[in-house]
């Protein structure tokens, strides 16, 4: 009996682990409460490690060591495969190559209501020279401010936004330069047939038809009551994703693991690709801050379409005490050749 109760925890626990490692695998990437898990790679990996370090210990009581050796190989199996898969998608520190003529910079940062001040934004999008500033969960005032801020700082920007009824986190604003020509809003309605479905996002379109569409992103926080309109979403993002020259960047609330099936001919998200993955941060955490970033969950991101390629990326770390819960992502894009 005893010999049948741990063949059973053993198969069950097997098939978790998987699920848990390569959810998309099973199509349960979207799924309560396997998404919320997935969304802790980094945390699952370390726990999938001591679990195996601790029936490695069991493995002394000669009793259980059968079953004890074959739980810690499941673990350790585990926590190899997970890891992989973040080490893959990049936890290095990033960097970002000398602009040239032709690139494009952007820069995301989700600034929880407001939290960092306008600023501190400003200052930031000036140091990393970002052409495109998508602020999730910021008002048009705070909007302004930054570009106000950023043009005495000598980079003059464009303000765009989108608001829904309530508190600040019902704003996203997007920064754009003069550089890249000038740009209109695409007008939305908030029943997600046009747009994000519970926060906005922000579609701009090259008023001359010339420069690419930029998406600031804000998806619905995948809670259990708003799993619907979260994969509602993610769907909705992958359809922007339809032309050559799309860049699209904010909080997704949503890993690569998410995203998964929903990318069309090899790409991560309809036919964009992750700039941070392609260059090497794509498993560095950009939220919470109140956690170290490779225990992090990479939810923000900045993608694009074939006509850009990403030459580089850095999630800044150095600003964790600036209010915001999340770290803002830098992507380097250059046209395709």
């Amino acid at each position: 009996m005893l010999r049948l109760l741990g063949l059973l925890i053993t198969v069950l626990t097997a098939i978790a682990v998987a699920i848990l490692t390569w959810p998309q695998f099973f199509r349960l990437e979207r799924t309560f409460p396997i998404a919320q898990i997935v969304s802790l790679r980094a945390v699952t990996v370390v726990l999938l490690a001591v679990l195996g370090m601790l029936f490695l210990l069991l493995c002394l009581a000669r009793p259980l060591r059968a079953f004890a050796g074959t739980m810690a190989a499941i673990a350790f199996v585990g926590a190899v495969a997970g890891g992989g898969i973040l080490i893959a998608r990049g936890v290095g520190s990033g960097g970002l190559p000398e602009t040239t003529e032709a690139s494009v910079r952007v820069m995301t940062w989700n600034t929880a209501g407001g939290a960092a001040d306008a600023e501190t934004i400003a200052r930031t999008a000036v140091a990393m020279q970002a052409d495109i500033v998508s602020l999730p969960e910021t008002t048009e005032d705070v909007g302004i401010a930054v570009a106000v801020a950023m043009r005495d700082l000598g980079a003059p920007m464009w303000v765009h936004n989108e608001n829904y009824e309530g508190w600040d986190a019902n704003w996203t604003s997007v920064l754009i330069s003069p550089d890249l020509g000038d740009y209109a809003v695409v007008e939305s309605t908030v029943d997600g047939t046009t747009n994000t479905s519970e926060v906005p996002s922000v579609v701009a379109m090259p008023v001359d038809g010339n420069g690419p569409i930029v998406v600031a992103v804000h998806a619905v926080a995948p809670r259990q009551a708003y799993m619907a309109d979260w994969r509602s979403d993610l769907q909705w993002l992958a359809d922007q994703c339809a032309t050559d020259s799309v860049i699209m960047a904010g909080d997704f609330n949503a890993t690569l693991d998410h995203m998964a099936n929903l990318g069309v001919g090899g790409a991560d998200l309809g036919r964009c690709h992750d700039g941070a993955a392609a260059t090497g941060t794509g498993g560095v955490g950009t939220w919470t801050t109140s956690v170290p970033s490779l225990l992090g969950t990479p939810i923000d991101h900045v993608l694009s379409t074939s006509g850009w390629v990403a030459t580089g990326s850095v999630v800044l770390t150095s600003l964790d005490d600036s209010g915001s819960d999340h770290r803002p992502l830098v992507v380097q894009l250059e046209p395709a050749a």
